[in-house]
């Protein structure tokens, strides 16, 4: 009598190895799954997400089905859509109770990212006294033209109350965690962008005090930014909780102030300066927003608002005076800029290392990090190294005016006058003091 199998029992491959029915029904499952999946085309490529390399590996299980797909070269918007329809040919498979589409994070994605902004090289902020004057348009493009020169940069929408930076970009969540729940930026083209408008819906967000301060505080420290060369963060207008916040807790290298000709935005703007003065941010310029505006039809140029000079009040070098250009309401992205936003953020950019250079002889004497008892050694040798006569240069991370007594006294134990003239104190940055001297 032969031996009778049937569904439930155990089966021969051709090459002999023992199968069940279990076995047979996955890899039927399989097999149709991968020619649902074939129907899926990568919007780029035009291939299916095979031939695309999309597919990273099937797994199938008792109707359960899970396909880990690599989509990191995509946008997230893009991303979102392959997915989308990946999951869907998956769900209509019959015999699929459930689908899962897994992401892969992909090797680049998590690699040499750290949180926080301890690696970034520098912060700049930008910001504006008022509302509706353009800042955030200001921001992508100053962010977009830094990262269109190759360049690593970040944005990060700080403006928790009214985040638009993802609408402007069209950039859109959801927002991935690394291996241990940091958050991750998305990518708007070369661009990295965090804001809490991709990980909120469209409702209004009414945080106040403590809640916007913990909020923002712990997207600055979570988010996993890693290695940066610039960061650049749209404040929300005004002084309120949110920029005192960046101001206490972010080390910002400058600010970039957004305004229009009205006299009473550059009025508000002149006060807003203040702020950042007083907690030791160098104001980068001023970027004035719709200055002008040129008909492209006859070529003549109109005022956009009233004749006169408000910007003669502004104690800060102005940027850039921009006209109002359609042009500027296209998707910004890094390489894609009108000319005008391009070279605002060049600018701004060599605005910024001109505030932190210090232009200062090789054989200055440097007191930077040294502390109270060894400040005063070098300072005496740098003293005794020096001829009479000859140019006396100290750079110091605090104002170093009550060394003048000092070096007097120096130069009266070498039998020299005690009086030191010049003796110049500038101030290049919020750390770098230059002293400059004769030896007398």
């Amino acid at each position: 009598m032969s031996e009778h199998t049937d569904h439930d029992g155990p089966i021969d491959d051709a090459d002999g190895t023992e199968r069940t029915n279990t076995d047979e029904t996955t890899d039927d499952l399989q097999e149709e799954v991968e020619a649902a999946l074939r129907q899926v085309r990568d919007p780029d490529a035009g291939k299916d997400v095979f031939e695309a390399g999309l597919v990273s590996d099937i797994a199938v299980s008792e109707g359960a089905v899970t396909v880990v797909a690599d989509l990191t070269d995509f946008r997230p918007q893009e991303g979102e859509q392959v997915t989308s329809a990946m999951l869907r040919a998956v769900s209509e498979v019959p015999g699929v109770e459930h689908a899962h589409i897994e992401r892969e994070t992909g090797a680049s994605a998590d690699e040499d990212r750290s949180t926080g902004l301890a690696d970034v090289d520098r912060v700049i902020a930008v910001a504006s006294a008022k509302g509706g004057v353009g800042k955030t348009t200001v921001a992508t493009h100053i962010a977009c033209a830094m990262a269109g020169a190759d360049r690593d940069v970040g944005l990060f929408d700080a403006d928790i109350h009214g985040p638009n930076v993802p609408e402007v970009l069209e950039v859109s969540g959801p927002v991935y965690s690394d291996d241990d729940g940091n958050p991750l930026p998305v990518e708007a083209g070369e661009l990295d962008v965090m804001s809490v408008g991709l990980m909120e819906s469209g409702a209004p967000l009414a945080w106040r005090g403590a809640m916007a301060h913990d909020a923002l505080s712990e997207l600055f420290e979570d988010t996993a930014w890693g290695d940066l060369d610039t960061l650049v963060v749209d404040l929300p207008p005004g002084t309120g909780d949110v920029v005192l916040t960046t101001l206490q807790e972010v080390h910002l290298d400058g600010v970039v102030f957004v305004t229009t000709p009205f006299h009473a935005a550059v009025t508000d703007t002149a006060r807003s300066l203040d702020l950042f003065e007083e907690n030791d941010v160098p104001v980068l310029g001023v970027a004035v927003n719709m200055a002008g505006f040129t008909c492209p039809s006859c070529g003549d140029e109109h005022d956009l608002f009233e004749h006169g000079e408000p910007l003669d009040g502004l104690d800060a070098p102005v940027l850039a005076e921009l006209e109002f250009d359609p042009s500027v309401q296209a998707t910004p992205r890094p390489g894609e800029l009108p000319e005008q936003m391009q070279r605002l953020g060049e600018d701004a950019r060599e605005r910024c290392e001109d505030v932190w250079a210090v232009d200062a002889p090789d054989d200055a004497v440097d007191l930077r990090g040294v502390d109270a008892d060894g400040r005063h050694d070098r300072v005496r040798e740098g003293f005794d190294a020096t001829e009479r006569g000859e140019a006396f240069v100290l750079v110091s991370d605090r104002d170093p005016a009550p060394v003048r007594s000092f070096i007097a006294s120096l130069s009266a134990e070498a039998d020299g006058p005690g009086d030191l003239d010049p003796f110049e104190v500038e101030r290049l940055n919020p750390e770098t003091w230059v002293l400059r001297t004769v030896r007398p």
